[in-house]
């Protein structure tokens, strides 16, 4: 059977995801690329890009002016799966904004640390509660 948050697991995962949170704030651009598996089936959605591969990822990083809008975490969730597999969800807040935004990310145990194999950051909608639709 495998283990659900063994507590030494999830302190290296919690680790790895507080560092990257680091990195994301400081625009640390060489640690952030350090934290996606350097493979072309990584993967990296976007509020407003999709990403293909770990050189598309290192490619937007450069390109992007200024690095990751300022943000503070509200609630983060890890949960780990075996010695080896951990997702993470992070709910957030950009400073200034009123929408929640949301970051998820699939990890792995590699040769080299925990790496990111893929990502997903997205914003909610103002005043839409999908409960509510007809």
């Amino acid at each position: 059977m495998t283990s659900v948050n063994d507590p030494d697991v999830l302190a290296e995962v919690t680790a790895a995801v507080d560092a990257y949170e680091t990195a994301l704030m400081t625009n640390d651009v060489e640690a952030l690329d350090g934290f996606f598996r350097d493979a072309p089936e990584t993967v990296r959605y976007g509020v407003a890009e999709n990403l293909y591969g770990f050189e598309a990822i290192a490619a937007f990083r450069i390109g992007r002016s200024g690095g990751s809008p300022q943000r503070s975490r509200l609630r983060t969730e890890i949960t780990t799966f075996g010695r080896d597999f951990a997702v993470a969800n992070v709910e957030f807040q950009r400073e200034g904004a009123k929408r929640t935004g949301r970051q998820s990310q699939t990890w792995i145990r590699a040769e080299t640390g925990w790496k990111i194999v893929s990502a997903h950051v997205s914003l909610l909608q103002d005043g839409v509660d999908q409960r509510l639709a007809p």
